[in-house]
């Protein structure tokens, strides 16, 4: 086990590592903050019985889901996280956001896809996520062609969490180096030990244990990289152990389990009533006493069986129940004999403790309490009939959807570097903009935007005579329709682009009042009055002018200048 199995993935170029330095070492919330400097590991007494090694642990969070109840919620939570369509995937990579040129997209969507072939997740969604969702841990082996790792995974393994185990390790073997060091004389100068981080496979059905310097039989240490290694989150900080999300709901559980047998017994031992004979025996000694009665009871006792084997019907009596009659001798003086009947149990029907630990063990599991109803049904009507329990569980499949996401993106990112698409440095800075689009089923969250975007709309209708008095058009994109400044640029620009493509009108040559288009610029217009006005020489239809009154009486001046000259001639 002192050689590493598999590939490792080294940016040699860079030297960031080196530079910065810190007291906290990394942490990837996996369970494993702890660092194993020699011996053996894993093994520790729980006094409180609840598990003692991930290996326990995991055996219990199975032993759980086979449970009825516990597993009617498991189905919950995985068919609303993983949705099977009939046409489309259940997971699709989103890149809008990813700044990158198209070929690149293409690339990156190629390789998704097929990763999900190498996983069949179209087939095998259900399975995969219910496992990792029990188990709180996923593992998956990459094969390579160490040969020709040009080529990329070339297939995807899955492994059992209790055959694994992922360790922590400090390289160096001397005590004195173990551990941060810190200088007083130079307290800038901090030191670290190197971090080996690997793998240990056990093939047999048995949790991985034994010294990490020695060679535990049949176990291999598997380099980090060749792993893909997703958890759940939940992490116990007294432990270090990745818990699933099972785990809070143990207590619920068994709660559950030990009171609905304790309803049975009550119920087998109280149900029936029961007959009590008071035999007289008179003066008869003792022992003949006890003749007498036993004499009565196998002279009225029948107890007829039926045998479902041979379909016969025979009187068995050596067979003795627990909730045969009781017969009683009484002495001579008493009011001789006499059968009473006992009652059976009086509160039989009464199931309000059974469903208050039903309820416990569906908050526990974060299902909503509403689906272990019997007339529970489904609602599309309003949102606000919607439960606020529902709501709560969308958003945590949201967060399990997130967190299930990892995995993808690990053996993505392995992919992609092999095959020299990307470098490691170019995957740290893209990692964050790749995202994962799940097929969406459930419709709350659709239901209250289609309602939110109808009353926005409504009040834009309202106050829309206002604008440009009262309020102003930026005012009603940000305060009304709660538009962000990104979204009213990418508007404003979509809507030039459609414009210029003739997908809709220009709103500056419509009319706004009749909504009929406006004629080009140099145009006439139509005056709608026939051939009235197209003769120029016709004088028909236009308005009489005013008489020029000053010129008139200058013209009549000038006439009779002329006049009185003629006459002096």
């Amino acid at each position: 086990m002192a050689k590493l199995f598999g590939f490792s993935i080294n940016d040699e170029g860079n030297d960031k590592s080196k530079s910065l330095v810190a007291p906290v070492p990394p942490n990837d919330q996996d369970g494993v903050d702890y660092y194993i400097q020699s011996g053996f590991y894993g093994s520790y007494v729980d006094i409180e019985g609840v598990y003692r090694t991930e290996f326990d642990l995991i055996r219990r969070y199975r032993e759980m889901a086979l449970h009825p109840e516990c597993d009617n919620a498991i189905e919950d939570v995985v068919n609303e996280a993983l949705v099977s369509d009939l046409y489309d995937s259940p997971v699709e990579i989103e890149l809008s956001n990813l700044n990158a040129s198209d070929k690149l997209k293409d690339r990156i969507r190629e390789e998704f896809k097929h990763i999900k072939e190498m996983l069949d997740f179209d087939k095998k969604c259900h399975e995969i996520f219910r496992n990792w969702y029990v188990d709180g841990r996923l593992f998956y082996l990459k094969v390579i062609d160490l040969k020709n790792p040009q080529a990329g995974i070339q297939d995807l393994r899955y492994i059992d969490p209790m055959k694994m185990k992922y360790v922590r390790q400090e390289k160096s073997p001397d005590p004195n180096k173990l551990g941060i060091v810190y200088q007083k004389s130079n307290p800038e100068k901090i030191t670290t030990p190197e971090i080996e981080e690997y793998f240990i496979y056990t093939p047999t059905q048995n949790y991985p244990s034994g010294s990490l310097a020695g060679s535990a039989k049949g176990s291999v240490k598997i380099a980090k990289d060749s792993i893909t290694y997703c958890t759940s989150g939940l992490v116990d900080r007294n432990k270090n152990t990745v818990l699933s999300y099972l785990h809070k709901a143990i207590k619920a559980l068994n709660q559950l389990r030990m009171i609905e047998d304790s309803l049975v017994i009550y119920r087998l031992s109280r149900a029936p009533e029961r007959r009590i004979f008071y035999i007289d025996v008179g003066n008869l000694p003792k022992v003949k006493a006890e003749q007498y009665l036993k004499d009565v009871m196998n002279r009225y006792r029948n107890k007829l069986v039926y045998d479902a084997a041979t379909g016969e019907v025979r009187d068995d009596r050596k067979f003795m129940s627990m909730l045969e009659d009781f017969w009683l001798p009484r002495r001579e003086g008493g009011r001789g004999t006499e059968i009473t009947t006992l009652p059976g149990g009086q509160n039989l029907g009464e199931l309000a403790d059974i469903e208050y630990f039903q309820k416990k063990l569906y908050r526990a599991l974060g299902v909503p309490e509403s689906r272990i109803a019997n007339d529970g049904g489904f609602n599309l009507g309003r949102s606000s009939e919607i439960l606020r329990d529902e709501l709560k569980f969308s958003k945590f499949v949201g967060r399990l959807r997130k967190r299930f996401a990892n995995m993808f993106n690990d053996i993505l990112r392995t992919q992609l570097i092999l095959k020299n698409i990307v470098t490691p440095d170019d995957w740290e800075l893209m990692s964050d903009h790749i995202q994962y689009d799940f097929l969406y089923d459930n419709q709350f969250a659709e239901l209250k935007e289609s309602e939110l975007v109808n009353n926005r709309l409504a009040t834009l209708a309202t106050i829309e005579p206002y604008i440009g008095k009262y309020y102003s058009t930026e005012y009603v994109r940000k305060r009304i329709l709660r538009q962000t400044d990104s979204e009213i640029i990418d508007i404003d620009n979509q809507i030039k682009d459609e414009i210029k493509k003739g997908i809709i009108p220009d709103p500056n040559s419509v009319d706004p009042i009749t909504g009929q288009p406006l004629p080009p610029e140099g145009q006439p217009t139509d005056m709608g009055a026939g051939d009235l006005g197209q003769n120029p020489t016709s004088d028909m239809g236009q308005v009489p002018k005013e008489p020029d009154l000053e010129a008139q009486a200058a013209k009549f001046d000038q006439q009779l200048s002329k006049d009185s000259k003629k006459a002096e001639i």
